[in-house]
């Protein structure tokens, strides 16, 4: 595992991202010295949910078909409701999801973002958390859904919402770095 000034982190997502979700992950761990890049499925910037309303925009650096998951160490996606339900449905996306984790690269994924991970085939008998409106999806998919701000099993990193960033930024780095005690913690 490289050190995370070495590494190279992928963010997917689409319109309807949680603002805080995308730009404090990208903020901190670009930060931290790693290369951070923004996909979106057409490439093409896309518009952030904050609060009541549309947010700020937020510039890709490619498109999701360009991809290719064994140039990064990580994938971050971001929750908010709209994101990761138009992404659950894209089927390029799911399959970047299922192949990161099928590289051995971790998955992080926050708030309704697990959506992802059900989708992907990935939570089965996994220890998780996220947004409460989506427990019984995680449960009805074999997960066991538990209630803390960060959750690590099996290369999946799960959190509940934009109060719990600072806990999933810090397992994204401990995961990339291949740091088992941090990532427990």
């Amino acid at each position: 595992m490289p050190a995370i000034t070495d590494a190279k982190i992928l963010i997917l997502a689409t319109h309807g991202f949680e603002q805080s979700e995308l730009e404090v992950p990208l903020d901190s761990l670009r930060a931290t010295g790693a290369t951070v890049h923004v996909a979106t499925p057409d490439g093409a910037a896309i518009k952030g949910w904050d609060g009541d309303g549309w947010g700020r925009a937020a510039e890709a650096d490619l498109k999701l078909s360009d991809v290719d998951p064994a140039a990064y160490d990580a994938l971050v996606l971001p929750g908010g409701q709209i994101n990761p339900d138009l992404l659950r449905v894209d089927d390029d996306a799911v399959a970047r999801v299922a192949a990161f984790h099928a590289g051995g690269k971790p998955v992080a994924a926050i708030c309704h973002a697990p959506w992802l991970l059900i989708e992907a085939g990935l939570v089965s008998g996994r220890e998780v958390t996220a947004y409460p409106s989506i427990h019984t999806d995680l449960r009805n998919a074999g997960a066991r859904v538990v209630d803390r701000a960060s959750v690590s099993d099996g290369g999946l990193i799960t959190s509940r919402n934009p109060g719990d960033l600072e806990a999933f930024v810090a397992a994204i780095v401990a995961a990339v770095q291949g740091d088992a005690a941090a990532q427990a913690a």
